[in-house]
């Protein structure tokens, strides 16, 4: 395998840091900004080998609390769903963005920064700043993010991602305190939007896919036949009572579900259209 690659994308302001399966898109606004890009490059370059040297722990539901920085985050972030089937890899994508967030902040003042890994985007807005990210299926389509909020990360699971989901959901996304939280909950979220037993569903154990998931023998959806309505409704609902949950456990701050052309949104004052560009 080649070595971390970065470089600038042709608008010569955002960053691309690609290395194996891990792609990041970075920017940063302030005074900060060079020595915060120099910062996030410099923490990339080792980010893989950290979570290589401790992935057999991290693709286990259950074991000792790990000894890498990003790989504590995900341990912490995916803890409070347990003893329900869960691995700290529902967790990567979003904490490996918190960390290189860390980093930036960390290496200067920044009046607005972000880092998107794959769609799980991790914050940093200074008083006053806002952000808007693109929602998947959803109406308005985007949520705006306010220094006010106390959201810092936003994450998006279901069974058109990039990992295999238990769920049928075509998407849920989730707005949290940070990134990594925000990923093993939207995760969570969309296994629940399912109707367990139902013929229209299509699995396959996720290990006939991909020989090294954590999610092992599981049963994860490969296909989907049209539903009718009450079906709709019912999978939604299943996964909207986990919203709720998480919600008030203090996990999430809002989640917007999507399923065959129908969305269910919990904390919509999170979800708010803005005339504001989208900048992920």
């Amino acid at each position: 395998m080649t070595g971390p690659q970065i470089a600038f994308l042709p608008d010569r302001r955002r960053l691309h840091l690609q290395h194996g399966p891990i792609d990041l898109i970075i920017d940063a606004e302030g005074l900060g900004r060079d020595a915060a890009l120099r910062a996030a490059a410099a923490r990339f370059d080792s980010v893989l080998e950290e979570l290589v040297a401790e992935l057999p722990l991290l693709r286990a539901p259950t074991g000792p609390r790990p000894e890498g920085e990003i790989a504590r985050h995900m341990h912490a972030a995916t803890l409070p769903f347990r003893p329900a089937f869960i691995t700290p890899m529902a967790a990567v994508a979003g904490a490996v963005a918190d960390s290189v967030l860390s980093a930036m902040t960390g290496a200067g003042a920044l009046t607005r920064a972000y880092v998107n890994n794959g769609g799980d985007i991790a914050l940093h807005l200074a008083p006053g700043e806002s952000f808007t990210a693109a929602i998947a299926g959803g109406t308005p389509g985007r949520a705006t993010i306010g220094a006010d909020s106390p959201t810092r990360g936003i994450a998006t699971s279901g069974r058109h991602g990039r990992s295999h989901s238990l769920g049928i959901a075509d998407s849920v996304t989730v707005l949290a305190a940070t990134a990594a939280q925000a990923d093993a909950a939207a995760t969570m979220i969309a296994n629940a939007v399912d109707l367990p037993g139902n013929p229209k569903i299509t699995r396959t154990p996720a290990r006939d896919l991909s020989p090294d998931s954590d999610l092992g023998d599981r049963l994860v959806t490969v296909d989907l036949a049209p539903l009718i309505g009450a079906e709709i409704d019912t999978a939604l609902a299943g996964g909207l009572a986990l919203a709720e949950t998480c919600r008030a456990r203090g996990l999430i701050h809002a989640a917007l579900l999507t399923l065959s052309g129908q969305t269910r949104t919990l904390g919509a004052p999170d979800l708010i259209a803005s005339k504001e560009p989208t900048h992920a």
